[in-house]
């Protein structure tokens, strides 16, 4: 990130001047232009401010957030506007020069106001827009008395990102409405310290499932994003967010699996820590988790960061069945509409929302029930996923 800043300030810089003479182009108002820069100059004193207080070893607690959602709200909209002015600017080339067209910048601010208030509605009404996905996989192999056996998934809760109890709580009301026999949580409970879970302990702990509650560790779980005064002091919170997962429920799986039995059969449940692709920590190992399931049993695999299913779980010796992933978040930005799925995020992951299938084994992405960063969600909404398992009628009739 500290590589990539430079650039991201000098974009900033040169979008602000470059729609500046949009906004200059339907206005002479000294007050309004002045507003202009302002904001930029106010934005910038808040992020010193906020420098000055991590290096005083003063948390900022959700400023940064804030912060972070103030600045989209004024830089994203004029990136998309851009395009318009800088198009405008190759045809002038061409026609000697003339004054910059007013109805160009008309339309330029247009695509801004859009843009913006598009972003405001997902600070405010999508970050608790909650969508239920439902699908049904079918298995050759899956026992009998599993077939039509429910499982809700939740990943990336991310409660230190939290500010409204009735929009949480609303999400939480939905999980139990589906009424899954199996609720597993792939990762991610909060942003940095297990501490952002005590506001939310008693909310998180009236979720259920008749065959329990089951979750994994995901890279933000482990503390390594923010500063600590000392290693025994991170140390301490890791072991506090496992006892966290416990109250409210949770029976954590770190490198190991269990098994959930139904009318003497039974199917594998393994859960690793966080292993994902590039600069994250590779804390996972599946070849532990598994090393006590038969290899003729169903496997269903839990796993934070979904680059470890193409990594690990595809060429694994064992049969993992179905994975379950979340951590993209989908970028919490993107469209979903009529079948269309896009994210930037798919750029970084391959599979970065909803089913893959590969050679008959299956991974699934969650998009995530929180959000981080941006205090929002923009076409990817927040999810909770209900998958139905169902033995295929060729195994039935043999």
């Amino acid at each position: 990130m500290r590589k990539r800043l430079p650039f991201i300030l000098l974009a900033w810089v040169l979008a602000d001047i470059y729609f500046f003479r949009a906004v200059g182009t339907l206005t002479n108002n000294d007050f309004i232009l002045g507003a202009y820069w302002l904001v930029d100059f106010l934005i910038a004193a808040g992020f010193v401010l906020l420098m000055a207080q991590r290096k005083a070893n003063r948390p900022p607690g959700n400023a940064i957030a804030w912060l972070m959602a103030l600045t989209l709200l004024v830089f994203v909209p004029k990136i998309f506007a851009l395009p318009v002015l800088l198009l405008e600017d190759i045809t002038r080339v061409f026609r000697h020069f003339p004054p910059p067209a007013i109805w160009v910048s008309q339309l330029a601010l247009s695509i801004v106001a859009f843009v913006f208030f598009s972003l405001l509605y997902g600070m405010t009404g999508g970050r608790h827009r909650y969508k239920v996905h439902r699908l049904t996989l079918k298995f050759d192999d899956l026992p009998e008395q599993f077939d039509g056996f429910t499982i809700t998934q939740l990943s990336d809760i991310h409660a230190g990102s939290f500010s409204s109890r009735r929009g949480v709580e609303k999400g939480i009301a939905l999980v139990n409405r589906q009424k899954s026999d199996l609720l597993l949580f792939t990762g991610d409970l909060v942003n940095n310290k297990a501490s952002e879970m005590d506001p939310w302990m008693e909310t998180f702990s009236k979720l259920k499932a008749r065959f329990g509650k089951y979750s994994v560790l995901g890279n933000h779980d482990y503390g390594d994003y923010t500063t600590w005064e000392s290693s025994t002091a991170k140390a301490a919170n890791l072991a506090r967010l496992k006892e966290v997962h416990k109250e409210i429920g949770f029976k954590l799986l770190l490198n190991d699996s269990t098994q959930i039995t139904e009318d003497g059969a039974s199917i594998a449940l393994i859960g690793v820590e966080n292993w994902g692709k590039g600069g994250f920590h590779k804390y996972g190992s599946l070849t532990k988790a598994a090393a006590n399931v038969p290899d003729d049993e169903f496997k269903i695999l839990m796993s934070h960061d979904p680059s470890h299913w193409e990594a690990k779980a595809l060429e694994h010796g064992k049969h993992i069945n179905l994975a379950l992933a979340g951590h993209t978040h989908g970028m919490q930005f993107g469209i979903e509409l009529f079948g269309f799925q896009w994210s930037p995020v798919k750029y970084v992951y391959p599979q970065w929302a909803g089913l893959y299938e590969r050679n008959g084994k299956y991974l699934y992405v969650n998009r995530g029930f929180g959000f981080l960063g941006f205090k929002g969600r923009l076409g990817i909404w927040p999810e909770i996923t209900v998958i139905t398992l169902k033995r295929s009628q060729a195994s039935l009739s043999s």
